[in-house]
């Protein structure tokens, strides 16, 4: 009787064992599919992050190149002549003009300035050198490599 009962026992446990292990491998089956899923949506989310990213980036170089356009044919356009006589000598003329107009007060404020020395009692000499500053050389250097230098790099080149 007892080899009856134990051999029923055993018999039930092997018929169920298979069917555990199915269900205990469908249990490890579904943990796994929803790690990769769980993966899947990751990376989408990433790619989708890298491609606003891109998108941002892009748009952002697009605007830069628009606006460097923008102030590049502004700068084109200032230079350019309107084919309108009397308004392409006025704008020819403003540089020269002002120019002209400085180095008139520039030179006007020294001559002051050397008067002023020479009348309070300063030999001209002494009222040059009074008048002649650190400045006034940075200035001079500065106009002189201007005028001179500028023409060793406008030279055409052969």
């Amino acid at each position: 009787m007892i080899e009856t009962l134990l051999g029923g026992l055993l018999g039930g446990a092997f018929r169920l064992t298979p069917e555990i292990l199915k269900w205990i491998d469908r249990k490890g089956e579904r943990t796994h599919e929803l790690a990769i899923q769980d993966k899947a949506f990751q990376l989408e989310q990433l790619r989708t992050q890298s491609e606003q990213i891109t998108d941002a980036a892009e748009t952002e170089t697009a605007i830069k190149t628009a606006e460097l356009k923008t102030f590049q044919s502004a700068i084109d356009s200032q230079g350019a002549m309107t084919k309108v006589g009397w308004a392409d000598a006025l704008s020819s003329s403003v540089r020269p003009i002002i120019t002209y107009w400085f180095m008139a007060l520039y030179c006007a404020a020294k001559a002051a300035v050397f008067v002023s020395a020479f009348q309070n009692g300063s030999e001209w000499a002494i009222a040059i050198q009074q008048s002649w500053t650190d400045a006034d050389q940075a200035l001079w250097a500065g106009v002189l490599n201007f005028w001179f230098l500028g023409r060793v790099f406008d030279k055409p080149k052969h």
